[in-house]
């Protein structure tokens, strides 16, 4: 790239350089600095040096995709910090393992999303084994319809008994196949919650609302699909597993 420039450079160097005749007759005056032929030459200039070095265009490419991944890491820094309030403490969003935790992890995740159900466990096992987690539930049903019944359901069900949104949120993540209204509701029923009163609970405006905060926030955040993680000032994408989600949290701990 630098090989580029200087060639660049002294071209335009070289062919700004006015002939004899155009010495005599007094400097020319161009709106760039340079003759229609003499832009012609540097055109072809770089089109030979290119062509003999076809890795340069790779290497520009890569530098502008660095940049702008440098670009979009320091704007995600920047939303993170803006909006922390609004992932962690929104009260409109599920709260599991120890409500006091020092370590807070949000989660953006879809009932439909295999990747989601296959972390499930994970998330089990260190809640279970670590008391000291707060983990935030963000719905984001973006993958079906049936995705966002089971969001609303999931959203009711919090608003009507949160001591067993935990048990819904776990029948619905390990259940296959479809999650028709009516699957849903029988499985809402199965952990003790009142199937009509998480109908009706579903068609709360406060409801969609909070599906629509958490929709604004993933694409602030850059998250794209299911799952996705927020572990301290760090947005993880895609499912993690056990051995990484504590490797994340002994470094946040080491670090507060």
């Amino acid at each position: 790239m630098k090989s580029l420039v200087v060639l660049l450079a002294l071209a335009a160097a070289t062919l700004a350089l006015p002939g004899d005749a155009a010495a005599q007759s007094g400097p020319r005056s161009f709106p760039d600095g340079l003759t229609d032929r003499q832009k012609e030459e540097v055109r072809e200039l770089i089109g030979e040096y290119l062509r003999d070095n076809p890795e340069i265009i790779l290497e520009a490419i890569q530098i502008l995709q660095q940049r702008e991944q440098a670009r979009q890491n320091e704007q995600q820094r920047s939303n993170l910090a803006s909006y922390r309030r609004e992932l962690e403490r929104d009260p409109t969003s599920p709260v599991g393992g120890n409500p006091k935790g020092d370590i807070t992890i949000v989660e953006f995740f879809d009932y439909r999303c295999g990747y989601c159900k296959q972390v499930l466990p994970a998330i089990q096992e260190l809640l279970r084994s670590d008391g000291d987690i707060r983990w935030v539930f963000k719905e984001l049903p973006i993958l079906s319809r049936e995705s966002r019944i089971a969001a609303r359901a999931a959203l009711a069900a919090w608003n009507l008994d949160r001591d067993k949104y935990m048990d819904f949120h776990t029948a619905l993540m390990e259940s296959r196949g479809g999650l028709s209204e009516r699957d849903i509701l029988r499985m809402a029923g199965n952990v003790g919650l009142d199937p009509e009163a998480i109908k009706a609970g579903s068609n709360d405006p406060a409801v969609e609302q909070a599906l629509q905060r958490n929709s604004r926030l993933a694409e602030r955040l850059g998250i794209r699909g299911t799952p996705g993680f927020i572990i301290g000032d760090q947005v993880v994408p895609g499912a993690i597993d056990l051995r990484t989600m504590r490797q994340m949290i002994k470094e946040l701990r080491e670090r507060s």
